[in-house]
């Protein structure tokens, strides 16, 4: 068996000029069951520095008991969006990395019907670490604001 050489589908979405898809080409996995579909797009962030915009569409699946986006679905966004900014903006194998740690702020309530946005940088990237810092928002309001640390897929054996 062949491994495709990512396990993330990211084509141009022709349903949406200038976003790409952002989903796992196993939608048996986590993201494919619970976030998908994801669309994702390159843009430039305050002093030009580059940032990913990672979209979700949440529905009911994705609330809590009193209506709201849950917070673990708003936390697995901002995690993937991790993810989708190592891939974009370093050209990093993200199929490989993982999550060392990552910090979040509250600071808003998502709701279902308007698309839920994560967007992240890089703030430093060393040989093994990459630290991001990201924003979740919908609607121009701000969700959450989550920060972490990245450690590089290891090299092949």
């Amino acid at each position: 068996m062949t491994l495709p050489t990512t396990r993330v589908r990211h084509v141009p979405d022709p349903a949406n000029p200038g976003w790409h898809s952002w989903d796992l080409v196993d939608d048996t996995r986590f993201n494919g069951q619970v976030l998908s579909p994801l669309l994702v797009r390159r843009e430039t962030g305050s002093g030009g520095a580059g940032m990913i915009r990672l979209r979700m569409q949440p529905q009911v699946k994705h609330t809590n008991l009193i209506g709201g986006v849950h917070g673990g679905a708003i936390l697995a966004l901002a995690d993937v969006a991790l993810f989708a900014a190592v891939r974009i903006l370093l050209d990093g194998d993200s199929d490989g990395a993982v999550t060392l740690d990552m910090t979040s702020q509250f600071l808003g309530t998502g709701r279902i019907g308007l698309p839920l946005d994560a967007t992240c940088e890089v703030l430093h990237e060393t040989g093994r670490l990459v630290f991001l810092r990201g924003l979740v928002e919908q609607d121009g309001e701000l969700v959450a604001a989550f920060s972490a640390t990245v450690r590089k897929a290891s090299p092949p054996r």
